[in-house]
Order: structure tokens, then sequence, then C-alpha cells
């Protein structure tokens, strides 16, 4: 079965807490804090992998986690850091954000390429101690790693891709001008996938794909050939197979331009592409049929090669046109990731946004995603930590608010389910 799009979901690990812990050791007084931070997660990390053809893999394996990083221990020592989860997928796989349709990542090239980064791990008290601290009962625990929806998506890495209507001879056409091997037939949608074949002309090569058949409304969804236009995205050269005789009852002019318009409603780009006409089924088409239609394409100022991919008439010359058009050509499209829009990065601690409502219990209910990484902190038994919680509200201005709102002393507070008494 060929799967070329697919959705899964990836979780790098969380990076491990932590510890709190005091030297203890025989005629070593008052030892001092040695707890260690904890290990970071493991990325998510994707890698070509040219033995696979199709995403089939991920049709029936849809979540993927790294490992996550160790807790830190005592006598100052680290945790283990997670390894790293290695996905390998086709090579062309184009790795996009979802819901949306963010490109996270174009894995084309040989280096591998890093998804979703992986928590780091939390400070162990050790780091906490100062002069006039010398005893801290806190650490920090680790951070999660990042989690992504993804949709998986191949764009065949083709310098030439085939195009038209089905049973036209695109089939036929790559069979006899590389070693490819499709399913030839006299009927529509014969081939169910798209076909690669590396072509030689001379002393150059290159790489053609015959697209399945696309009909009219495809852009649209109908027929088979919207679920490949997509691999038509990444060609450089566009050849156009056009059946000139009308054997299947159709006007060869009437479906140059049907197709045109499919590739413009899939992408005004892609309608732009540099295109070359093959005239196909001149073995069995008149002379005037091969005048008229040849003479449509060039007052579009496209040049028309007239073949029969059934009897190779005209193909070495069509080959050796490409081969020169290509050599003019920038190289095969690849996809640079884009950005994420602003959100808070928790590790980095930017974007400290709140919310504070007052509810019909009279409680303060204080929502700010980025305090729940920071609750996890605070021992609620030590008074230093419980100064470090006030210190962060204050700087981050949520008392500010809460004193502008008319809280009174005593007044409860709730953060995510805590609640405490408010003092001034």
């Amino acid at each position: 079965m060929f799967v070329d799009k697919t959705r899964i979901r990836i979780k790098a690990g969380n990076g491990g807490d932590g510890a709190v812990s005091f030297h203890r050791e025989k005629y070593v007084a008052a030892g001092g804090p040695d707890g260690g931070d904890g290990g970071a997660g493991g990325n998510i990390v994707f890698v070509a992998d040219d033995s696979m053809s199709t995403l089939i893999d991920f049709r029936y394996k849809k979540k993927y986690f790294a490992e996550n990083g160790q807790n830190g221990g005592a006598k100052n020592c680290t945790g283990k850091n997670g390894e790293d989860l290695v996905i390998k997928v086709p090579r062309g796989t184009v790795i996009k954000e979802y819901p949306g349709d963010r490109i996270m990542a174009d894995i084309s090239g040989d280096e591998p390429y890093i998804v979703a980064r992986g928590g780091k791990g939390g400070k162990g008290n050790a780091r906490f101690a100062t002069p006039t601290r010398q005893i801290p009962r806190f650490s920090k625990p680790g951070f999660d790693g990042e989690e992504f929806e993804v949709t998986l998506e191949m764009k065949l890495l083709a310098d030439v891709g085939l195009v038209g209507f089905p049973n036209v001879g695109k089939s036929t056409l790559i069979s006899v001008v590389s070693a490819a091997k499709p399913k030839i037939a006299n009927y529509h949608f014969t081939t169910l996938s798209p076909v690669l074949g590396v072509v030689k002309v001379n002393e150059d090569s290159f790489v053609m794909a015959d697209i399945p058949g696309l009909i009219e409304g495809a852009a649209e969804g109908v027929g088979l050939g919207h679920e490949f236009l997509r691999h038509v995205d990444r060609c450089r050269l566009i050849v156009h197979v056009v059946d000139v005789s009308g054997s299947e009852g159709r006007d060869p002019k009437e479906d140059f331009e049907i197709i045109n318009k499919e590739l413009a409603g899939f992408s005004e780009e892609l309608s732009q592409r540099p295109q070359i006409v093959a005239a196909n089924k001149c073995d069995i088409a008149t002379d005037e049929q091969k005048a008229a239609f040849v003479e449509f394409i060039r007052e579009r100022g496209l040049p028309c090669f007239e073949i029969s991919a059934a009897t190779t008439l005209g193909t070495n010359e069509l080959m050796k046109a490409v081969a020169q058009k290509l050599s003019a050509l920038p190289p095969i499209k690849r996809y640079e990731p884009e950005p994420a829009q602003k959100t808070f990065d928790e590790q980095a601690g930017e974007n400290r946004q709140f919310d504070v409502t007052k509810g019909d219990d009279g409680v303060y209910y204080v929502e700010a995603p980025w305090l729940m990484h920071i609750i996890r902190t605070v021992d609620m038994d030590d008074y230093m930590s419980l100064q470090y919680f006030q210190r962060v509200l204050r700087s981050s201005g949520i008392i500010d608010k809460l004193e502008e709102m008319g809280i009174d002393e005593g007044d409860t507070v709730n953060i995510f389910g805590f609640e405490f008494d408010f003092v001034f």
C-alpha cells in the first residue's frame, strides 16, 4: 500500500528533577547541600532513509515518545540524559505542525533534524547555596519536553514530473526512457502510485516521476490525481503528456487546458513552472491532428515534441530537450522551516502573561500557564522557598493586579488549585 500522508504525535523527553540532598560523612560536620541536577530529556530526531518509499509504518503506530532524563542524585551526581528517539522517514518527507500547515522540517538531505527538543534538567539544591542561604531545602523540577501533533507528507524528489490525463501514455514513456517498470494497461488509473525512473542522456542524468492521472476537478479532490498533486510540487520541470490522437474521445487542446487549470488550482506557483509538451500517440494520429495541436501549443510559447512512446518515436529528442532545459534551472525545491508564532517559552522564562478574575465565592483566581512549573518548585514548608514564590508573584505584576482589583488581607487566592490567604 502506498501511503504518502499521515499524522502522528511526538513528544520529547522531560528533564529529570534536581535533587535535595545534604552531604553526610563521618567526621564531616555540616557538609552542606550536594543535590545534583536532573538530566536532559531526549530529543525527537528525524532522518531520511532511502530504503523507505512509503509512510505506511506510521499508519499503525501513531505515538512516539523520547526517553525522559533521570533525576539528580546525592553527592552532586547529575542524572543521565534521556536517549534521543530517531525516526526514519522516506527522503523528501515534509513535517508540518497540526493543526495548521506550519512547516517544521524538510527531510530531504542527509543531516538529522531535531523536531521536538527534550526538556532541560532541573537544578539540584547545591546550585542554590549562597553565603546567606547555606542550607537550601528546595530544588528545581525538570522542564517538560516539547510535544506536537504533526503531519508527515511525502513530496517526491524528482527533477521532472509527467502529468496528463489517465491513459495518455505517461507510464509507457517512463518505461522506455528509464529502467522503471510501471504497470501498463489499456484502462484508466492503471498507475495507483507515483513511479520514479532515472533517465540518462549522454553524461547527464535526472529523475523523472510518473504522476498518476489527473482529471478535471483534481485540485478539489476529484478522482485519484488530487492525492498526488503534492508530488509535482518539487519538480523543476513539467512534461505535459497529451494524447494528440484523441483516442479516448477527448479533445487534446481541451485536455491541455484542463490539466493546467488543475495545476493552478493546487498551486499558482506550480502553474508557472517551466513546461514541455509531449504530443503522444502520433503514430495513430492524423497529420491534421498533429499540426493543429502543435500550432496550438506553440502559440502559447511552449516547446512541443511529437512522440510515440509505444514505438519510441521522438522520445530521444524529447529527453535531450528535457536535459538541456534542466541544466539552466535551479536545484530541486527544499522547504525552509517556518518559525513558530511567539509563544511562552517556559524554559527561557519569557512572556509572563496572566489573567486574574474574582469568582462568585469571593476567591481570586489567577490563570498563568507559566506559573505551573514554578509552583512545582515551591516547598510550602520552607520559608526561603515561599519567599522565592512571593518574589515571583511581585516581579510578574500579579500582586499589583490583585491590589488594583481591591483584594483585602485574608482574602483567598487560587492558583491552579493551590490556595493561600493574601497578606500585605
